[in-house]
Order: structure tokens, then C-alpha cells, then sequence
């Protein structure tokens, strides 16, 4: 039988609430950018321009995020997602359809760590809903069938799934829409911009000034951060088991899933941050590198060399690839500090 969220304790993190936490925008900045708030994709989401743009185009930009959403929730009923899932079948916009290709073959290229059919196993654990709740073995085990992303058949701007599957692209939605606007801004002579979607940083070139943007990385175990990064026109991306969790006699579940078990990755990590060009790209490799633990992350790095990425374990300790080496400060220089090699 399945728990209540009633049965145990239950700490409730919104996204809306937490995602300004997770990557900040570190030091001095610019006065007076252009700046737009608003609520989109489950999440507080502000868009700075420092040079270029005006009102006219941050409406353009707000516009174009509540559109990408519309296409793309799952739990909008009339999203081209949420048809696919209901019909089992649907043709598909342009926009979804490229998502939907790049996606899959990011679960491919991860060994399926990262995989978009887990949505029925995230539903059973409450995190979907908000109704938090330990799954029984066997609801587990009858859903695991049917998580596994090679079963979603795509040719061209048609997709089907399986009876019984549903799939979410919520683990690569906010970094893609960042890496969109991130090239509207460019096409219309913005220089200088730095959006943040729930957590999701998207850089646009330099500073004014021209020094590189100054990214905190939140520390997992508690307050402050453990360290900051140095960005110029790159995306700064963290999954951590601290985004949304519930707890039960002690025990922290989260919602970063491990595809195999239908349960919460237990990798030993904490934390994973990405730094790259692709927004898309680090959104989907940080939830998979968090699954994959700290020496399968930096295997994968080492395979493909076109990503950067500060691991920071359950332990404390944290790991960065050579590439952040010279742009990443740690907050505490007494805190273990690894650099990963080639």
C-alpha cells in the first residue's frame, strides 16, 4: 500500500522558491539593465539585458518562453507533449520535434542515465504532483517496463510511444529554451545579457566591462556556495539531490531518478554543475552525470571534451575538470579540491 505524504515528514521545495538559489550571479555587476521577471516552465525566470535590446524585445523574449511551454509541458493538456503521451502518437511542431530528436540522442550518447520515459516512476514518488510518497516495490517494479527511451519511435515530425509509456522533456526544457533565447537576443544586437532560468544561468558575451560573468555554484550540504565559476557567452547548469526532496525517518529522497532502479540516484554525489555552450546540452548531462556517479561523470568527459563540470560529492569534496582550472574559486580553499585530467 502506498505511504501518505501525511505518514512522514515532508519538506517541500518549490521550484518557484528555490531555483534563484541554485546558480547566482557572483560580485559587481552592471547598474540598470533592461529586466524582466515572470513565471514560466514551473519557475521564477529573469532576463537582464546589459547591451542592446529594449522592452520591445524582452516582450519578444517572455513570448517566446511561454510558447516553447506551451509546447512542451507535460501537465498541460494541450501541449504537444502531453498528446503524445494521452494519444500515443501525434505530429509534432518543428520546435518539439528537434527537442524531442536532440533529447533521445542524449539518452543514447549517456547510456541511458539520462532518459526521458522516466515520468511515470517520477509520478509515483509524488514528484510531479507534490503528493510526496514511498512507492511499493511492486508499483516500481510494474513501471520499470516501460521506461526505456529506444522503445520512442520519431521519423521526422511524427512520434509514437508504446501503450503505457509517457515521457517528459523536462530535463532538457529550460536549457534549450535558454540556448534559444540566448541566439534571439544575438540576432537582434544584444551583446550582454545574463538569463536566468530557475537556476538555469545562459550567458550572452561578457560583461560590459568585457570580464566574464561570475557564477556561484550553491553548496548542496547548506547555506552559502562552493565556489564560483567564470563564464564568457556559456551555459552554467546544476542538478543536486537538494532541488526537490521529501524525507521519511531520516532518509532524503529526491527527484533525480535513476533510470535502472525507479528510485533516487544514489551515486554519491551531491551536485553536478555543467559549463558549456549548448544550454541544452548541460541541462540534460547534469542530470545524467549526477546519476552516473563521480568517475562515470568524468569518464564521460573524457570521452567527449565538450562540456565542463564541477562534481562535488556527498563527502564535501569536489572535483572540477581541467577546463574550469583557472576560472573556478573555490568558496573555502581548506575544502578538498581535485582537478580532473584528460
Amino acid at each position: 500500500m502506498r505511504r501518505t505524504p501525511g505518514a512522514f515528514h515532508v519538506k517541500r521545495v518549490f521550484a518557484f522558491l528555490l531555483a534563484p538559489l541554485l546558480l547566482l550571479p557572483y560580485g559587481c555587476a552592471p547598474a540598470q539593465p533592461l529586466e524582466r521577471t515572470f513565471f514560466a516552465m514551473d519557475t521564477v525566470m529573469t532576463l537582464r539585458l546589459y547591451q542592446g535590446g529594449d522592452g520591445s524585445l524582452l516582450d519578444q523574449a517572455e513570448a517566446r518562453v511561454r510558447e516553447l511551454e506551451g509546447l512542451w509541458s507535460v501537465t498541460d493538456g494541450a501541449s504537444e507533449i502531453s498528446t503524445l503521451n494521452h494519444d500515443g502518437s501525434a505530429e509534432l511542431s518543428p520546435e518539439t520535434a528537434d527537442l524531442l530528436r536532440t533529447a533521445l540522442g542524449m539518452c543514447e550518447r549517456t547510456g541511458g542515465a539520462l532518459d526521458i520515459s522516466t515520468y511515470p516512476i517520477l509520478r509515483a514518488w509524488g514528484f510531479t504532483t507534490g503528493e510526496y510518497a514511498v512507492p511499493e516495490e511492486e508499483e516500481i517494479a510494474a513501471l520499470l517496463p516501460m521506461v526505456d527511451y529506444t522503445q520512442v519511435m520519431q521519423d521526422g515530425t511524427c512520434a509514437s510511444l508504446p501503450e503505457g509509456m509517457e515521457i517528459d522533456l523536462g530535463s532538457v526544457a529550460k536549457g534549450c529554451a535558454g540556448w534559444r533565447l540566448a541566439h534571439l537576443l544575438k540576432e537582434n544586437g544584444v551583446t550582454s545579457a545574463l538569463l536566468d532560468l530557475g537556476g538555469n544561468i545562459q550567458t550572452v558575451g561578457a560583461k560590459p566591462d568585457g570580464s566574464p560573468w561570475r557564477v556561484a555554484i550553491r553548496n548542496p550540504a547548506g547555506e552559502g556556495n562552493v565556489g564560483v565559476v567564470e563564464v564568457v557567452d556559456q551555459a552554467v547548469v546544476t542538478s543536486g539531490g537538494y532541488e526537490r526532496y521529501f524525507e521519511e525517518d531520516g532518509v532524503r529522497y529526491w527527484h533525480i531518478i535513476d533510470p535502472k532502479t525507479g528510485a533516487p540516484a544514489r551515486s554519491g554525489l551531491a551536485s553536478v554543475t555543467v559549463v558549456g555552450e549548448s544550454g541544452l546540452l548541460c541541462d540534460g548531462l547534469s542530470t545524467a552525470l549526477f546519476v552516473m556517479g563521480r568517475e562515470g561523470a568524468l569518464e564521460h568527459w573524457r570521452q567527449h571534451r565538450d562540456f565542463e563540470a564541477v562534481l562535488v560529492s556527498e563527502d564535501g569534496s569536489v572535483t572540477i575538470t581541467a577546463g574550469l582550472e583557472g576560472r573556478f574559486t573555490p568558496a573555502d580553499p581548506a575544502r578538498p579540491l581535485t582537478v580532473a585530467r584528460p
